[in-house]
């Protein structure tokens, strides 16, 4: 079984930042990448920013500049640095890890967190 614990939601005013945590746990092969998605109220999820195991990393365009995603490849973690928030950044954020649970599992799978709220006051 495989658990992804977040960290480090709260309320802050815009231009202030937080730091999100993500830390994979359980059975757990491989992970071939690992990010944070989020949806705010009325809308579908979006993706934030992922990363693979290599260190390559994806942003969405109104998250470029602002947002900054790392990865502690031996601790399972990614860490999401939030600077310069806006209030259409408030959401509920969701940790997504794409992995291989087993040595003979036969393909990866996607599991998710339970989600952390971040909520970003004008």
């Amino acid at each position: 079984q495989v658990q992804l614990v977040e960290s480090g939601g709260g309320r802050v005013q815009a231009g202030g930042s937080l730091r999100l945590s993500c830390a994979a746990s359980g059975s757990i092969f491989s992970i071939n990448a690992m990010g944070w998605y989020r949806q705010a109220p009325g809308k579908q999820r979006e993706l934030v920013a992922v990363i693979t195991s290599g260190g390559d990393t994806k942003y969405a365009d109104s998250m470029k500049g602002r947002f900054t995603l790392s990865r502690d490849n031996a601790k399972n973690t990614v860490y999401l640095q939030m600077d310069s928030l806006k209030p259409e950044d408030t959401a509920v954020y969701y940790c997504n890890a794409v992995l291989k649970p087993g040595p003979y599992s036969l393909g990866e799978y996607n599991y998710w967190g339970q989600g952390t709220q971040v909520t970003v006051s004008s």
